[in-house]
């Protein structure tokens, strides 16, 4: 690969700080020179505009022209065709899944033999259940994950470097899909692969543990520690979000599902060749200014591609992912795809050899379910977004750290069912089946959690909440000072399902989202951290966000067809 997140240099070459095994620059030896660089893109959708006109159907009235016939079929072809696709491809589909005969019984075993299964998560911690909406509806959570693993010839060749073949793959394009408890919208995530944050205990499927880091790594190193349920883990670790599932792909995934599909339209706005100095380096994306439909090898390229995007930075290349993965979803969704058997049978092909799953979509039954769930969101209620994130300095200059505030509103958007495009309604969140009790009879022990990896706790901080609560009328708010541990997020722990009425009202009058209040064996009482999200004085800071995305979180919509803006640097 190029090397971490920076911005481009002016010499054209592209160089940048180097963290070992994290980014294993490959030089002019591999195919495509940019090494250690992948990525993907999902979407779905079986709506199509026209088809053939079944057997059986009446032949008209009679003294009309089979020309009479076939114009007043064509006017209604915008409305009825649409239908008749639609059903026969849910045919098709039902063939394959339900295997009705013997052959349709051995394809659907064969489909589902080809499915690569892991473990869902490898971490120590739990994940939290999901709130229901008011509707008794709960949202889900689908991580996607770009693998350059280099353990076969196809992706030996495609990937390039050498001297990896054979290593532990990275987890080097990282995306939550967030599809909304009522189906009706859709939230990207992205991760830049050189965020750097702490990385938890996993325990792979073979018994290996592999222990929490003790100093900040680069998130594509999840990968190797274990495998995906370890980017699981990573994800839950920074973000608090639940993960529900995982599809992981390689770069041979990224071929065969490309070729399947027919080709994606991506757009330039100039002529574009990725390759650095003296031709070394970059992905080899080579394409003409204007949109270009790109499959296979060079659908591979556009996902891979740094050097030539903008700064040059795993920023501007998660924007041309963001591209690709619209741009895909839209042409799906035409139904041009979807309506000839043959390339229907190469997709389903494809897409069950191409992926890696947890083992809750591990038969063609449960991703085609999950595929009609994904369907039901309208394309312009789909929205990509990046985690707002800064630059390191010093050792860990280039990399990127996420951007305090910003990037907890968003992971906390997510974890509360948020739509990113700001347009559903508000809705009321559950009530706990038992009422809280009056204020002034809830007792609530405050802790100073506010200490970080750099910076020990701030003085008085668990005092200042305290005073806070009193203010509020929780005359039984006392200050725990034994307990001084660190907390990423300020939290409301309570014991037993009789005191969640009382926790929430703790966080209700603190401005804390509900989100942060959890139930947890490790309580006695109602137990408030005051975390390192809150560390000056004031009101709890992200209680000012409601439901706006961050504008650093760079959201873009799914009908939005722009252009990628081409480094002046990598023009030919």
């Amino acid at each position: 690969m190029g090397g971490p997140v920076g911005r481009s240099s002016t010499s054209g070459e592209g160089t940048r700080s180097r963290v070992q095994h994290a980014d294993r620059d490959g030089g002019d030896e591999g195919r495509y020179g940019d090494t250690r660089e992948s990525g993907d893109g999902g979407g779905s959708g079986t709506e199509g505009k026209s088809a053939a006109q079944g057997p059986g159907r009446r032949s008209g009235p009679r003294g009309r022209s089979s020309q009479d016939r076939s114009v007043r079929s064509s006017r209604r072809a915008p409305k009825s065709g649409k239908r008749r696709v639609l059903r026969w491809v849910s045919s098709v589909l039902a063939l394959l899944i339900l295997g009705a005969g013997g052959a349709g019984y051995l394809y659907y075993e064969h489909l589902n033999s080809n499915i690569k299964k892991e473990d869902l998560t490898l971490g120590d911690k739990q994940m939290a259940d999901h709130k229901a909406n008011a509707a008794g509806q709960t949202p889900l959570n689908i991580l996607l994950i770009g693998s350059d693993a280099r353990d076969s010839k196809a992706n030996q060749k495609l990937g390039g470097a050498k001297e990896t073949f054979g290593s532990p793959p990275l987890a080097d394009v990282q995306m939550l899909l967030h599809l909304s408890a009522d189906r009706s919208n859709l939230s990207v995530v992205s991760m830049p692969r050189d965020t750097m944050l702490k990385m938890p205990k996993c325990t792979a499927p073979d018994g290996e543990v592999y222990p929490a880091s003790t100093r900040d790594v680069q998130t594509n190193e999840s990968l190797r520690r274990g495998g995906p349920g370890c980017t699981v883990a990573a994800w839950y670790e920074l973000t608090g979000i639940r993960i529900d599932h995982f599809m992981m792909i390689d770069f041979a995934g990224v071929v065969s599902m490309a070729d399947a599909i027919g080709g994606v339209p991506v757009c330039v706005d100039a002529n574009i060749y990725s390759r650095g100095a003296n031709g070394r380096g970059g992905s080899g994306l080579k394409l003409e200014e204007g949109t270009t439909y790109v499959k296979g090898e060079q659908a591979l390229q556009w996902l891979r591609t740094r050097y030539g995007f903008e700064d040059g930075s795993d920023l501007a290349r998660a924007k041309a992912q963001h591209q690709y993965m619209n741009s895909m979803v839209r042409e799906l969704r035409k139904g041009t795809k979807l309506t000839d058997p043959g390339k229907l049978m190469n997709l389903a092909e494809a897409a069950t050899t191409a992926l890696t799953v947890d083992k809750g979509l591990d038969t063609v039954k449960k991703l085609y379910d999950l595929a009609e769930e994904l369907k039901k969101v309208p394309t312009k209620r789909i929205t990509m977004s990046t985690m707002p994130n800064v630059y390191g300095t010093g050792t860990n200059a280039g990399r990127v750290y996420p951007k305090a505030g910003d990037a907890e509103q968003l992971f906390r958007m997510v974890r509360e069912d948020m739509p990113l495009d700001g347009k559903a309604s508000k809705r009321k969140p559950v009530e706990p089946k038992d009422p809280s009790a009056p204020v002034g009879e809830i007792a609530v022990a405050v802790r100073n959690g506010t200490a970080t990896d750099g910076l020990g706790p701030v003085s008085g901080r668990a005092g200042d909440v305290e005073k806070l609560l009193k203010e509020a009328g929780f005359a039984k708010a006392t200050v725990d000072a034994g307990n001084v541990a660190g907390a990423a997020r300020t939290g409301v722990l309570y014991p037993s399902a009789e005191l969640e009425g009382d926790a929430q009202a703790v966080a209700k009058a603190l401005g804390i989202p509900v989100s942060q209040v959890k139930r947890s064996t490790d309580v006695s009482g109602i137990s408030l951290a005051v975390g390192a999200d809150w560390r000056d004085e004031g009101v709890y800071p992200v209680s000012k966000g409601t439901e706006k995305t961050p504008e650093s979180a760079g959201a873009q919509n799914g009908e939005e067809k722009g252009c990628m803006k081409v480094n002046p640097q990598y023009t030919w």
